[in-house]
């Protein structure tokens, strides 16, 4: 008897590397007749993973050094392309962009954005053009964010007054804290005419945690690459997502029981909640959103729509700390147009060019999404004479193109002066210009990418025009990258602040 059972284990060990062995040989026999794009060899089974290392759009950006800027690569069983170029992110995402409207189904999307049922991982088709349609027509288009600019004006006044206590009482600033109760509340005042978060504090401060967690293990699962070993929950990371998918879908169904409570008090006003569940002005035949399409958009608004936000401007802060003469000159410029009178409102950010050049400069050294959000081929197809198969997912290096020096001169260093003149003062992160696309482009471009634009702007001014800023005595600036879905700072920013406008400013 032990005997047979050692035999039939060996005999199924044997038939399990016979049956993977022939599934990989296969795959390569039938991808080296094709004219694939060049790339680095992997491993067997588990491809280039091995070789990712902990921050894997800057292993990918050396990579293109050898390999050129369009990659083909092995990621698990995965086929995988990465381009590294604004011609070649132009290819995709503009001429093929027909052919790569749809995502590849992803863990993190599965157990954290209700079966990828969100905005962002949806299937292309009617029930994500009505989710778009809904948030840019009643929330992130351009009427729509003229409407609830005193939302904004309030919360940046509100954040202000909060700095300025901290700072007279000589506290440092906790910068990435302040800035995502802020965002928030602007987020939820939209969706729910109410502020979430009273103040900053320790409810602020958890849910900015739960951001920061969501965007970290969101993108990183072995299991995405190799199916057939995602139940091992190497790492233990689906164990994570589903329980801090378990602490938001409290949180969102408390926030939607409550809201249908009080439905009677917004007849006259609905706020965005209300549009969603009564589907709004539908255009889209019978096609109706559930709780669990409701649940996931609003984790998108009040994850991705606040941290990509106060990242980029926890990055703009760090390095004009480290550039004292760029924090002095962006003063005098916002001083020239608004004084020191009154605080800075968004009518006055169309003259403050330099402003703008900061705001730049930071989405090209430190893209909130450092590796586009992955999106998979609906067909095969050519581009630049190479064959890419059908259902190879694709991915723009974003962080590489920002720091590409064939594109940028002395791209390592912050210089918002580049985007003042020459070649460079015309280009705009809006999806349209190849070497800056800090949010992405063609049909799936982040749907608030206007948004983000307009509150990037806004506070980042308002914060540098109403203090001086400068690092706490013996701390060291640190700017190290933490890789996720976003790139967060290693160690968050910590700084001290001087007032520098009228006292009654700050009342």
């Amino acid at each position: 008897m032990t005997f047979d059972v050692f035999l039939l284990r060996d005999i199924g060990i044997s038939l399990f590397i016979f049956l993977i062995s022939y599934f990989c040989i296969s795959l390569i026999l039938k991808n080296t007749s094709k004219n694939l794009p060049p790339g680095p060899k992997g491993w067997p089974i588990l491809g280039v993973l091995p070789h990712l290392g902990t921050m894997p759009h800057v292993t990918l950006a050396n990579m293109a050094k050898t390999f050129g800027p369009i990659m083909y690569l092995k990621m698990g069983t995965c086929d995988t392309i990465v381009a590294s170029s604004p011609n070649e992110a132009k290819a995709f995402l503009k001429t093929l962009d027909h052919n790569f409207l749809n995502r590849p189904t992803i863990i993190g999307a599965t157990h954290l954005g209700y079966n990828s049922q969100d905005l962002v991982f949806a299937k292309y088709g009617p029930k994500w053009k009505l989710l778009r349609k809904l948030t840019t027509l009643h929330m992130l288009g351009g009427k729509a964010l003229q409407n609830w600019g005193n939302v904004r004006e309030n919360e940046v006044k509100n954040m202000v007054r909060s700095i300025h206590e901290l700072g007279i009482k000589g506290e440092a600033i906790e910068i990435g804290d302040l800035l995502c109760c802020a965002i928030t509340n602007m987020v939820s005042e939209v969706v729910l005419s109410k502020r979430i978060f009273a103040n900053k504090g320790q409810e602020s401060k958890e849910f900015k945690e739960m951001v920061v967690e969501f965007m970290t293990i969101s993108g990183v699962n072995i299991g995405d690459f190799v199916p057939f070993i995602g139940w091992m929950d190497l790492g233990g990371v689906v164990s994570k997502m589903k329980c801090l998918h378990k602490k938001f879908d409290v949180f969102l169904t408390k926030m939607i029981e409550d809201h249908v409570k009080c439905a009677h008090e917004r007849k006259e006003k609905p706020n965005f909640l209300d549009i969603l569940m009564a589907n709004g002005d539908d255009h889209f035949g019978d096609e109706r959103l559930s709780l669990s399409n409701i649940k996931a958009l609003l984790l998108n608004l009040f994850t991705a729509g606040t941290d990509t936000s106060s990242s980029i401007i926890e990055w703009a802060l760090a390095e004009m700390l480290r550039n004292p003469n760029i924090l002095l000159r962006a003063q005098k410029e916002i001083d020239q147009v608004v004084g020191k009178g009154r605080i800075l409102v968004e009518s006055d950010l169309e003259k403050l060019p330099y402003l703008q050049a900061i705001c730049k400069e930071t989405y090209r050294l430190h893209p909130s999404t450092p590796l586009s959000v992955p999106r998979v081929s609906n067909e095969a197809c050519q581009i630049n004479g190479y064959f890419i198969p059908k259902n190879t997912r694709f991915n723009v290096n974003i962080w590489a193109i920002g720091r590409d020096p064939n594109i940028w001169t002395d791209p390592l260093e912050f210089n918002p002066e580049r985007f003042l003149s020459g070649k460079n003062a015309k280009i705009d992160p809006n999806g349209v210009d190849f070497e800056l696309i800090p949010f992405g482009a063609g049909r799936r471009i982040c749907v608030g990418y206007r948004m983000a634009i307009v509150v990037i702007e806004y506070i980042l001014g308002t914060l540098v025009h109403s203090f001086d800023w400068k690092l706490p005595i013996g701390v060291e600036l640190n700017m190290d990258e933490a890789f996720g879905l976003t790139l967060q700072k290693a160690v968050p920013l910590s700084a001290m602040v001087i007032p520098r406008l009228v006292t009654n400013v700050y009342v």
